[in-house]
């Protein structure tokens, strides 16, 4: 039986791993296998610039942490080399820049994770960093907004321009 101080040891892990999860809008389980150490430095490097963490932790360790959180749903995906990912600002940059190593790594792949507390498929993942950036959304929008005025402008000219002829 293990000792006392590494039972404890243990626990702490638990309760730190469950406090960032609770902070994480978003949390992605991922399978490492067959990635070479300097890629997975080149991944730990993007996602640092997006205030994430990449932790390899035992697999026990995530259960009784996502325990802990009350998180059921992942349970089976905590199986073989697993990488958790804890994004803590926008949930969507984060599951671009692992999108896009999956791409470019065909053995790394996305299990599955959390996103703002809801069990979400890998499927769900990738659907979401296939959409585009907020800020182009947002001048998606800005554009189609200032298309529209500026059709309501010609059109309010038009009209003024004809009551001038009459």
């Amino acid at each position: 039986m293990a000792s006392e101080k590494v039972l404890n040891q243990k626990k702490a892990e638990v309760l730190e791993l469950a406090k960032k999860i609770k902070e994480a809008k978003v949390v992605l389980l991922t399978d490492y296998r067959g990635i070479n150490v300097s890629d997975v430095t080149g991944l730990r490097s993007k996602l640092r610039d997006t205030n994430t963490e990449y932790k390899v932790i035992k697999n026990n360790i995530t259960r009784r942490a996502m325990q802990e959180c009350k998180i059921e749903g992942l349970e089976e995906l905590l199986q073989g080399p697993t990488a958790v990912i804890l994004g803590y600002n926008d949930y969507l940059e984060t599951s671009k820049v692992v999108y896009e190593y999956v791409k470019a790594n065909e053995f790394y792949e996305i299990k599955g994770g959390i996103i703002e507390g809801k069990v979400v498929t890998a499927e769900e993942i990738i659907a979401l960093a296939k959409l585009p950036s907020r800020q182009t959304l947002l001048g998606m929008l800005a554009g189609a907004l200032l298309g529209n005025i500026t059709k309501l402008a010609v059109g309010l000219e038009q009209v003024r321009l004809q009551k001038e002829e009459a």
